[in-house]
């Protein structure tokens, strides 16, 4: 596989001016910009590296460069973990992997607890990691894909007039055919015995290009709501399938993956009014005011479609890199600044982050993703989520404050899972230190 390497731009600009950089911190970015999900990608991991480059032109970590090196997935797990082998013992060890799929993290969920490398999976993967008791190397930072479907549900019960008026109504979930569309199962089907709603589950085989086989069924079962558990081209096909068979779209309802510009607007008018979720706000940021000034006027930018810069994957690129460098911040607090940090280390600080709204405000991302804090029994950190709504042009919140949807069923469901999973792999569950 072809290793694609990434510039550390700006080399030039701290050369001339006489910084020394104390030492190096490496992460491998398993990455994908090619195929059916390569547009998201790249939005998110140009969001990463930007932040990135614009940590290391304000002098690092306490002194520490970071540094990093691509290597191209396409989005499939096999190269994934091909790519996560590749690069984990490279330029002293790997600091931390974020590979933005459920299917690779499932791949790599074993190794990395051997390899003493975090993994973090932010808004996806295996919502029980959130147990780092069970979990202590694997970080699903902000909100899992369990707190997003307890969420839904809500936002559906608040919708219909409340709770109580779920009973009776029809709720397909349409979803990606894999590891990450039946992620939300387990919540769905408990919700769905609680509230006495009907569980319709409709599977989408990827990449999701023909869906009107699935839009009839739905168009039978004439269902209250569709939940579109989609991603990449499989979204704007589920809107423009959905429009054609006459579903209104202001009835489904997407999961953060299918609530994207690169979900939008290849779908035109059919996604006017289309609601989903999601982990951050959208909008604009002193940070990407900052990110545009430094790097893309400089010439410097990762992305060459300069309109994808500050969109929603953009910005979620950038969180995920925020919350790596905080832990970071973290770590050094602890272990030594100026220092570069060891993956054990980095775990003692993803495990003790604080992003408070003071913290937020510094870094200027104030409300861009909810506050953060985790600890040994929680590696998510938060739980909490909004629902924004496409209103042809942009992306606009609905709902003004974070939401949170049955955490106590969450977590009991949590538990038992997290519970299975240990006595299966052998591990006393217990907080490192």
């Amino acid at each position: 596989m072809k290793l694609i390497k990434s510039l550390v731009l700006g080399a030039a600009l701290f050369a001339s001016s006489g910084f020394v950089w104390a030492a190096d911190q490496f992460v491998p970015l398993l990455s994908y910009r090619v195929g059916p999900y390569g547009s998201n990608g790249t939005s998110f991991f140009g969001g990463m590296i930007d932040y990135m480059n614009l940590v290391n032109m304000n002098g690092g970590i306490n002194g520490v460069k970071l540094t990093w090196e691509e290597c191209e997935t396409e989005y499939n797990p096999s190269r994934g973990v091909e790519c996560y082998e590749r690069l984990k013992s490279k330029n002293g060890g790997a600091t931390i992997v974020e590979p933005l799929s459920t299917s690779i993290a499932y791949g790599i969920l074993d190794r990395v607890a051997t390899d003493k490398i975090p993994l973090t999976t932010i808004g996806y993967g295996r919502s029980d990691a959130a147990n780092g008791k069970v979990f202590p190397y694997v970080f699903p930072l902000i909100t899992t894909y369990w707190n997003q479907a307890a969420a839904m549900v809500v936002y559906l019960g608040e919708k219909s007039g409340g709770m109580d008026k779920l009973k009776g109504k029809k709720i397909v979930h349409l979803y990606h055919d894999s590891a990450y569309g039946k992620e939300p199962l387990p919540v769905l089907e408990a919700e769905a015995a609680k509230y006495g709603f009907e569980l319709i589950k409709i599977p989408v085989a990827p990449p999701g290009n023909e869906q009107q086989s699935q839009w009839l069924q739905i168009r039978q079962a004439n269902p209250d709501y569709v939940i579109m558990w989609t991603f990449g081209v499989m979204s704007a096909v589920g809107l423009k399938t959905a429009q054609r068979n006459g579903f209104p779209r202001e009835k489904i309802l997407g999961v953060w993956w299918a609530g994207s510009e690169e979900d939008t607007e290849p779908a035109g008018e059919a996604a006017k009014g289309y609601s989903a979720m999601s982990y951050n706000t959208p909008g604009n940021f002193p940070l990407i005011d900052e990110i545009r000034t430094k790097i893309y006027s400089t010439g410097k930018g990762n992305l060459k479609e300069l309109d994808r810069v500050g969109n929603v994957m953009y910005i979620r690129g950038i969180t995920a890199a925020v919350m790596m460098v905080e832990a970071l911040r973290t770590s050094q607090n602890k272990y030594g600044k100026g220092k570069t940090v060891t993956g054990e280390q980095m775990r003692w600080g993803l495990e003790n982050l604080n992003i408070d709204a003071a913290r937020q405000k510094a870094l200027g991302v104030s409300d861009m993703f909810p506050t953060i804090k985790t600890s040994c029994d929680d590696h998510e950190g938060s739980g909490a989520v909004k629902v924004v709504q496409w209103d042809g042009k942009q992306w606009v919140a609905v709902s003004k404050n974070w939401i949170t949807g049955d955490k106590a069923l969450v977590r009991k469901l949590l538990e038992e899972s997290s519970a299975s999973y240990a006595k299966e792999k052998g591990i006393t569950p217990a907080c490192m230190k």
